[in-house]
């Protein structure tokens, strides 16, 4: 954090705003501090990781458990988007914590953004470029949408079990990075395949991943979606999934 006075005070100030956040559906912020040229973070731990840790293990993960990890994320939104007026930017399977309990909760949103401008990158580029949008990319202006399209791209990703712009299980990256890029933004857009995934999901998905960001439902209207719906008065328990989980770490050095 070798920068400008005024910048770290205004990145102060945003840890602060963050640590007065308060959703069930983004990971809490206890306290922040600056010592030795550092900022330090303490925050609510997951035990059981990110959405990483989970496909890792159980390779796809059932609709009826994707239909609550996106409840439970959208939730987290319509409180970034229409509460904090946030952009998340970084929207991705790392990004998405998990817990025993069978809470889904949002991290990393708001800071990022600001300490990645700070030293230099341009806001349009913070994130991880395989979950931008396409109008991200092609450096036009973007809003809230952005963060929907990287949702139906994640959601996506962890019902097919591999990233939805390779070709194959067994291809592990696009050919190049320009060439991921040049498809995102040129391609047609990827969708869940009709014969292997429930008409809500293939539609909420096309809900998320339209190229055209004016035609993405927001957060919001996501939450009615007959996808979400469709497993609300179902006994579906997300702990037993995430319970019977290896943890990503060995708890038992802390």
């Amino acid at each position: 954090m070798n920068i400008q006075e005024d910048i770290r005070k205004q990145i102060v100030q945003e840890l602060k705003i963050n640590q007065a956040s308060q959703c069930p559906h983004v990971v809490i912020c206890y306290h922040s501090f600056y010592h030795n040229g550092a900022i330090y973070l303490l925050l609510e731990y997951m035990d059981r990781g990110s959405l990483v840790d989970v496909i890792r293990q159980v390779k796809t993960i059932l609709e009826p458990y994707l239909a609550i990890v996106c409840k439970q994320v959208l939730q987290g939104l319509v409180y970034l988007h229409n509460e904090r007026h946030v952009i998340h930017r970084d929207i991705k399977p790392s990004n998405l914590l998990v817990n025993q309990n069978g809470e889904v909760k949002i991290t990393d949103f708001g800071v990022s953004a600001m300490l990645a401008s700070s030293v230099g990158q341009r806001d349009t580029f913070v994130g991880t470029y395989n979950y931008m949008s396409p109008e991200r990319i092609s450096g036009s202006t973007y809003d809230y949408s952005s963060d929907i399209w990287s949702l139906g791209i994640v959601v996506l990703e962890c019902a097919i079990g591999r990233f939805p712009y390779l070709q194959s299980e067994d291809q592990q990256g696009w050919p190049s990075f320009y060439e991921l890029l040049e498809a995102i933004v040129r391609c047609p857009p990827p969708c869940a395949p009709p014969d292997q995934f429930s008409p809500e999901f293939c539609s909420f998905i096309s809900a998320c991943i339209q190229k055209d960001p004016r035609n993405r439902a927001s957060s919001f209207d996501l939450l009615s979606h007959p996808f979400i719906k469709k497993f609300e008065d179902k006994d579906i328990d997300l702990r037993i999934l995430l319970g019977s989980l290896e943890p990503p770490v060995n708890s038992s050095r802390y």
